[in-house]
């Protein structure tokens, strides 16, 4: 390692514009592949006609240190475990990302880095987890790689304190975020930052491309802030680099901050210049997006280019390939290690292997964890908190979490332990008063393979999180939500605290299931289906109030039920008449609505409409015939999302307006969610 001499410097942290003069191990090789790299970019947006230029060009250096000198990582094996992540948070630079890629020697070939952005291309406008290899994360939406890092990082010192041994070291990676204006503009990324520096994440490094300009303007139209300060007030370490387009200071900025023992996350500020490279737009607003491409071919001879369009050097492609055979290298010398640690260590590596495949344990050895409940009248968030504890002790690598309200969401894992400094094997998280920073973390959680994380907070601030919750939806993440508080049932605590769009508005995100029980029962199902689930999220959302075990129900019909969306609760006995569906805390009252109405009378419970739509279409057709038009939907929200059950002859109660403060029963027949209006409803049709 380089031993530079560093200044006290600007901003309250480390500046490196002042290092002593160094040698940078192959630094030609690196500057010529910046050069290429940028070739990369210009060539790939001109050929597409959109994407950004900004970034790629301007961060160029950065790239061919991470790439070039300072990521352990296998190209050849992308998924090993014990790799760096990289996580690109300023996602519209992806061609940043698709150009390292390639130069590296990930499979992505030239022929996909000239598809960028066309169809079916592994090369789309945003980076996609799971579609293209060496993608850590999905983060289209600014500022979302900056939660995602952070849930990486805390995920790596979590596997470490579970897995590694006195004996063995086999996960002891960092994970390196690169983060633009945007991206420390937004929201989220305070939220994160508060996070990691509380809990010391100190094997995590986020760069901070500043360029000073944002699309609109230069960011002093919209910022003053010392972005320096304020990470220090975060309790991160912050080195500043004045010369971001230069190799030694990069490399010794991040070689500081991989060698650091101060027990905080880093942060690594890079001054660069934006779109470097074409002069007629680099420095400036317009440098962002694609209006350089007009000046491509004059700046691609001025940078030293050939006219050949997507071009890498022979010399380039030689020195990646050298380093290729070192990593290879490095990585069979991590597996020697890893074989002798699972050899001494069989049921965790058996563990590790199934959590690796998103196998956090399938539904029916989940479920039969779950005692049954007995006759009881236990709120949902109330019998939640028994299942959570059962599946964590069946799935050993389920861990949860809340914002500020283990208390109210009743998700704590008992014996397990807290995560902390000091604690890092502990399984419940503690994530403050931070519900898009949980969201984001937890993505990283799922993204970084080993862990199945949960987060908590009352249903209606779950539009905090939304943006997390559809990035998750899209990417098919493996994690889960517990919602509670979720009517206007809460009833004292007002409009501001009752849902009554926001069920609704979760069944809108596409790969998101959406789970309300009825009872104990129900819930148990639920929590099983959540953590075995691999394609994707689960919404969990459960009641405050107290709602009865719904005894006339056999246990096993509504378990099995639950699994399958909706089921049949009570079967008519004479020709059928009448269809009540009900969800959640409701369907008491269609059950009690139909004793009224007679023997043709039939009671759905959907629990899921998303698992019920994924079932068979006889299935479908056996709970929900067709022949049957006199259809009554009950939910204490919207009424918008039960249009495709009752239809057009059919009848949705519940609230198209606002809640009221007052007690949640009083609230209930204020809005005419009661079982009269099931029985006047049925009646009507």
């Amino acid at each position: 390692m380089r031993p530079p001499a560093f200044k006290a410097g600007i901003l309250g942290g480390l500046s490196l514009t002042d290092t002593v003069s160094m040698s940078l191990p192959h630094s030609s090789d690196l500057s010529r592949a910046a050069t290429e790299a940028r070739g990369l970019a210009m060539d790939a947006v001109a050929a597409c006609h959109s994407g950004h230029l900004g970034l790629p060009l301007g961060a160029a250096e950065i790239g061919a240190v991470l790439y070039g000198n300072f990521l352990r990582h296998n190209p050849a094996t992308p998924l090993w475990i014990n790799r760096d992540r990289f996580v690109l948070s300023a996602g519209h630079g992806s061609m940043f990302l698709y150009g390292w890629l390639h130069l590296a020697g990930f499979d992505l070939p030239i022929e996909e880095v000239k598809a960028f952005r066309k169809l079916h291309s592994k090369t789309p406008g945003h980076p996609e987890f799971g579609e293209t290899v060496g993608v850590e994360a999905t983060t289209g939406p600014l500022g979302q790689g900056t939660g995602n890092i952070v849930g990486m990082a805390l995920a790596a010192k979590m596997a470490a304190a579970h897995f590694n041994t006195p004996e063995h070291t086999i996960f002891n990676h960092f994970v390196i975020g690169l983060a633009g204006d945007g991206c420390l503009q937004e929201g989220v990324s305070h939220e994160a930052a508060s996070f990691a520096g509380r809990f010391g994440l100190d094997n995590l490094i986020m760069i901070y491309d500043s360029n000073d300009v944002t699309l609109d303007a230069m960011a002093s139209k919209t910022q003053n802030e010392d972005t320096a300060k304020r990470y220090e007030a975060a309790n991160w370490e912050v080195i500043t680099v004045k010369e971001g387009n230069e190799l030694d200071p990069i490399a010794a900025a991040l070689d500081k901050a991989r060698a650091s023992k101060s027990g905080k996350p880093k942060l690594v500020i890079c001054k660069t210049v934006i779109a470097k490279g074409i002069a007629e737009v680099q420095g400036t607003s317009k440098g962002h997006g694609e209006a350089g491409v007009k000046f491509i071919d004059a700046s691609r001879k001025a940078i030293g280019l050939p006219d050949e369009k997507f071009y890498v050097s022979p010399e380039t492609k030689k020195f990646f390939a050298d380093r290729k055979v070192q990593q290879a290298a490095d990585y069979a010398a991590w597996q020697k290690t890893f074989a002798a640690w699972k050899a001494a260590n069989p049921a965790k590596a058996q563990l590790l292997e199934k959590a690796q495949k998103g196998d956090h344990g399938d539904v029916v050895s989940l479920l039969a964890a779950i005692p049954e409940f007995g006759k009881n009248s236990l709120a949902t968030r109330v019998s939640g908190e028994t299942c959570i504890n059962a599946v964590a002790k069946a799935s050993p690598l389920v861990i949860s979490g809340s914002a500020d309200l283990h208390g109210s969401t009743k998700n704590y894992i008992k014996e397990v332990g807290d995560f902390d400094i000091a604690t890092p094997a502990g399984r419940n998280l503690y994530f403050g008063i931070r519900e898009h920073g949980m969201g984001a973390i937890l993505n990283g959680i799922a993204c970084h393979g080993v862990f199945k994380g949960s987060g908590a907070t009352f249903l209606t601030f779950s539009d905090y999180l939304r943006p997390s919750i559809r990035v998750a939806a899209l990417a098919k993440l493996q994690t889960f939500y517990i919602f509670t508080h979720d009517s206007v049932g809460v009833g004292e605590d007002g409009p501001t605290h009752q849902p009554v769009e926001t069920v609704s508005a979760l069944r809108c995100i596409p790969n998101l299931d959406v789970v309300r029980p009825a009872d104990a029962e129900e819930t148990a199902a639920a929590f099983a289906h959540a953590v075995a689930r691999r394609e994707g999220p689960v919404a969990l959302v459960l009641s405050r109030q107290n709602v009865p075990s719904l005894d006339a129900i056999p246990v096993a019909t509504r378990r099995q039920g639950v699994l399958k969306g909706a089921y049949i609760a009570r079967k008519e006995t004479a020709p059928l008449t009448h269809i009540l569906i009900g969800t959640g805390s409701e369907l008491q009252l269609a059950l009690a609505a139909a004793e009224e109405l007679g023997a043709g009378v039939r009671v759905v419970s959907m629990p899921s409409m998303e698992v019920f739509s994924r079932q068979p279409q006889s299935y479908q057709e056996e709970v929900l015939p067709k022949s049957c038009s006199k259809r009554v939907s009950i939910e204490a929200g919207v009424t918008l999302s039960w249009g495709r059950h009752v239809g057009l002859n059919g009848k949705a109660i519940g609230t198209d307006t606002f809640g009221l403060s007052a007690p949640g029963d009083v609230v209930m027949r204020e809005l005419g969610i009661t079982k009269d209006a099931v029985i006047a409803a049925a009646r009507a049709l």
